[in-house]
């Protein structure tokens, strides 16, 4: 069966090239999405956990965790917190950057946490009118310690160059949170997010429970599906994805659907003769079968090669090439087979119906 199959495929190369094509454009816009998906995923994970934070905060309801607004007078009571060692504010621009505009400008109290644990490879720490340029970001600018850089409508000193071993930390800047505010159009009594340090023995768990209850207008994210969750952004990726899985099903298991019709009725005197000499329904049923599912394994395999190569050029198509790398994962990539595997089992499912029937009036003619 398996030579009459590939024999079949290849009687008519266009057409099953054709419909191949059309399932591997389904499958590589999977593969693309899922590992942006999984690229955002990451970014989230970091930006939690930003100057090794064991949490952080947000408004509660946010549209992203970008776009969050917290009040600075909550720092007192947060540093009351039994379960609270240290927090400090942290204000994100994004767009300020002329020739990078998905870098992001980290704005940090000049003596918070973050700032202290910051690892400079040249010059010193950002002071006011100042910014540390992340090093990726300083080789792609052009831009050394002892420069000028523009933010927005003010030019800033290079007061320093650093490494924190996060692409996108490392694509972006530190500058003191008074000039970040000030990017940002906020008021000085206001920021993003704050990064908090947990007191040694307590789980984040746990912190959520209380800060959750102590702060019903915050949100305590220390795990970073829960950013994800959190944005909307991020959600509208997640909810792309299954809207194209769902087209690739319908419009993939059509195209299958059709093609193998059209064989069917083609081959109409070829598969009663199949039946006269002694095929069964399911043999003619497996072979309509199998040959839906070839052409839907030759279309899946080109859609994960093409959606290796489009998942690599998706952040920077949109904008984000240096706040979010794509993250290709066996899961993500499972995934997308499988879509392309059952888009020929399900498209096969009416030429199979319509080729029983052929062998049953087969059978009937020859009693």
């Amino acid at each position: 069966m398996v030579v009459l199959i590939t024999a079949n495929l290849r009687r008519r190369t266009a057409r099953t090239a054709l419909t191949a094509a059309g399932i591997a454009v389904g499958v590589a816009a999977i593969v693309a999405l899922l590992a942006l998906s999984a690229g955002l995923n990451q970014t989230a994970g970091q930006l939690v956990h930003l100057g090794r934070a064991d949490l952080g905060l947000f408004q509660r309801d946010a549209g992203d965790p970008t776009s969050s607004v917290l009040p600075l007078t909550l720092l007192p009571r947060l540093r009351a917190q039994p379960e609270i060692v240290d927090a400090t504010p942290i204000q994100l621009v994004v767009g300020a950057v002329p020739h990078a505009p998905a870098s992001i400008v980290f704005g940090v109290e000049p003596h918070g946490f973050i700032a202290r644990r910051l690892v400079l490879t040249s010059g010193h720490a950002a002071g006011p009118g100042q910014v540390a340029v992340g090093d990726l970001l300083a080789r792609r600018l052009g831009v050394t310690s002892g420069g000028r850089l523009r933010l927005g409508s003010r030019e800033f000193a290079v007061a320093g160059v650093f490494h924190a071993g996060i692409n996108f930390e490392d694509s972006g800047l530190i500058a003191t949170l008074r000039d970040a505010q000030a990017l940002a159009s906020r008021t000085p009594d206001e920021a993003t997010t704050m990064a908090i340090r947990l007191a040694s023995g307590t789980t984040p768990a746990v912190a959520e429970r209380e800060l959750a209850a102590a702060f019903p207008g915050l949100s305590a994210i220390s795990d970073p599906s829960e950013a994800i969750r959190a944005g909307a952004n991020s959600e509208l990726i997640s909810k792309a994805v299954l809207l194209i899985v769902a087209l690739a099903l319908i419009i993939g298991a059509l195209a299958v659907a059709n093609t193998m019709l059209a064989a069917v009725l083609e081959r109409r005197r070829e598969l009663a003769l199949l039946a006269t000499i002694g095929w069964s329904g399911r043999q003619l049923a497996g072979l309509v079968l199998g040959e839906a599912v070839a052409v839907s394994v030759i279309g899946t395999c080109a859609g994960l090669v093409l959606g290796l190569a489009a998942s690599k050029l998706l952040p920077g198509a949109l904008g984000l090439g240096s706040f979010i790398s794509p993250q290709l994962t066996a899961w993500g990539l499972g995934q997308a087979a499988l879509v392309g595997v059952t888009i020929g089992v399900i498209g096969a499912i009416y030429p199979i119906w319509r080729v029983t029937r052929m062998r049953s009036a087969v059978a009937l003619a020859l009693t």
